[in-house]
């Protein structure tokens, strides 16, 4: 069988199935996708709500607790503890298959009557980090999200072995960080992009082993640079110190300055750490893996993103998290020794062999089941004998297809397909969909998402963001007691909290880096971060490098596929000529 062209039953475009694919369709017993790779990815993300926050009372002990589901959904929320622990199965909410109606309308009867998680978290592991969500082994964090082993460290996403840091997005072993965006194994380095193994380090990008570097791009072991010249030592420090970065407006012009200057050098056409034979962006250490973005450690996958932890093997379409995964399909927010899992969600903990199933650690051969711990052989949750089991799972299968959910947009949901997109809990808005695929309330409901819509908020703001003092160095313990608006006010589209505080912790972190108290609330300084990334999409595109000296002649015609998309203004080199160019 050769490639194949479809149409994508939700954007209307063509997209290819290649001969590769096919063959691991046919290794997970799948038909082939309906919707296209991109869609099938803000379908995936629409089910991942990493930062919408909620109160709610767990449905066992009636403490209060934070949920990522809202009241108004009406399921049951239960505290890590309780849903943990044995005072209630899983079990009783058990359903029998009703072939009269499409299984998508029985799961999510099901899922609704079904206590779950209050959050995506290993509660044990996280010691004073109780807004924490898609994390563990956390120790004095604060809004940090999509995180493991971080101490400290405050107002982040997908950050990994982090100390005493805040506002950072997808970081890796950082410590004493500030306003970082894929920075790996940097100490003392603030609003900085793509450095790895850099000490004190300011406005920079793209640095490698660098020490007291400002403003400075594609540079390697270099010490004493401001905006790529060098300085002695001397000069440097006495350089450093006009330019007074405890003030606000200083901040502000520096990262413009620093934007401006680093458009003039070329790009690598994309970010990678010790890869072979793969396409997408952000990667390290990964191999013959296509169309991947925020990787680490895959392996013969395909259309992965945010896999914050290897080995993932034969994986297609999926998000989020990983450890130790093989045969995993459309599926997010699961890992941890799992095996052939397809259409899953929070499935953990050497889970296998399931369709369908929503938080089952350590649960095996079933279907259509949630929040069961340790079972076998389960259908909507009720218990079945494994001659049971494999003689009505086929019949199940046929009445996916021969009587499929659709959608109020006329999408068909058959075998084969990940949950439809209106039966998920959260609002478009709320999930990392937005963050990658923007949209406003009109184009969401228009395109079968849900729309949340905001609280009402209940705090008086005392200080504009206008009236904080310019400098740190104005600032006292007053600060605390503000409550502070957003410079958005909430007219962005971006989760404004319109409001936010200044907490003891952060106050000191400020004062001990020497930096401005910020003028945007947690939520807006996450999305001007996401900003500085990359799309989740490819271009084939050509190096843009003509000049003398390199292996070709005349401009370089190698090709590639980049996340810099055709009309952006940086230079995008391939991957020898930036060499040439930084090494």
């Amino acid at each position: 069988m050769n490639g194949e062209t479809k149409i994508c039953q939700n954007c209307k475009n063509d997209f290819i199935i290649e001969l590769d694919d096919f063959g691991f369709y046919e290794k997970m017993k799948v038909p082939p996708p309906t919707f296209c790779s991109e869609c099938r990815l803000q379908r995936r993300l629409a089910w991942r709500n990493e930062r919408g926050l909620h109160f709610r009372e767990c449905g066992l002990c009636k403490k209060k607790i934070v949920s990522i589901y809202r009241e108004d959904y009406g399921n049951i929320v239960l505290c890590d503890k309780c849903w943990w622990g044995d005072d209630w199965d899983a079990s009783e909410n058990a359903m029998d298959i009703d072939f009269s109606k499409p299984f998508f309308e029985q799961f999510f009867e099901l899922f609704k009557k079904t206590p779950v998680p209050n959050l995506f978290v290993f509660g044990n592991t996280m010691v004073n980090s109780s807004y924490c969500n898609m994390a563990n082994n956390m120790k004095n964090c604060y809004l940090l999200h999509d995180g493991t082993f971080d101490e400290n460290v405050s107002y982040g996403s997908g950050a990994f072995f982090d100390k005493d840091s805040q506002d950072i997005t997808m970081c890796r072993k950082c410590e004493l960080g500030y306003e970082l965006i894929t920075c790996v194994n940097c100490y003392k380095t603030i609003f900085s992009q793509k450095c790895q193994d850099c000490v004190d380090v300011s406005f920079s990008y793209g640095l490698h082993g660098c020490n007291d570097c400002f403003g400075c791009i594609n540079l390697n072991k270099k010490s004493y640079c401001i905006f790529n010249e060098q300085y002695s030592k001397e000069e440097y420090f006495e350089k450093l110190k006009s330019f007074n970065l405890d003030s606000y407006k200083s901040v502000l012009d520096f990262k413009e300055k620093s934007y401006v200057f680093w458009k003039k050098f070329p790009h690598k056409y994309y970010f990678g750490i010790q890869n072979y034979n793969v396409s997408g962006d952000y990667l390290e250490h990964s191999k013959n893996s296509k169309f991947c973005f925020g990787c680490n450690a895959l392996e013969d996958s395909k259309f992965c993103s945010f896999v914050s932890n290897g080995p993932v093997k034969n994986t297609y379409d999926f998000t989020h998290y990983g450890d130790n995964i093989e045969l995993v399909y459309e599926s997010l927010q699961s890992g941890d020794g799992i095996y052939n899992i397809k259409f899953g969600w929070g499935n953990w903990i050497n889970s296998n062999n399931t369709d369908y199933c929503i938080t089952i650690p350590g649960t095996s051969y079933s279907f259509g089941c949630v929040s069961l711990k340790k079972k076998k052989y389960c259908i909507l949750n009720k218990q079945y004998s494994k001659e049971e089991y494999e003689e009505l799972l086929p019949k199940i299968l046929k009445h996916m297809d021969d009587m499929p959910y659709v959608d109020k947009k006329r999408r068909v949901y058959k075998y084969g397909e990940f949950f439809p997109l209106e039966f998920s809990p959260f609002g478009y808005n709320e999930t990392t969909a937005q963050e990658y695929f923007t949209l406003d309330k009109k184009q969401a409901e228009s395109n079968g998402f849900n729309w949340f819509e905001e609280e009402e908020r209940n705090y008086q703001i005392t200080k504009k963001y206008s009236e904080i003092s310019d400098s740190i160095n104005e600032i006292d313990d007053s600060i605390l007691e503000e409550v502070i608006s957003c410079e958005h006010e909430g007219k962005c589209n971006e989760n404004c909290q319109t409001a936010f505080r200044v907490l003891s912790e952060d106050l000191k972190f400020y004062k001990r880096m020497g930096l401005p108290i910020p003028h945007l609330c947690p939520n807006c300084r996450h999305y001007q971060r996401l900003k500085q990334r990359n799309p989740l999409r490819l271009w084939h595109r050509t190096c843009m490098c003509d000049k003398a000296g390199h292996e070709h002649v005349g401009k370089c015609e190698v090709g590639f596929e980049t996340s810099y998309a055709p009309d952006r203004p940086e230079i995008v080199y391939c991957e020898k000529c930036y060499q040439k160019e930084v090494y």
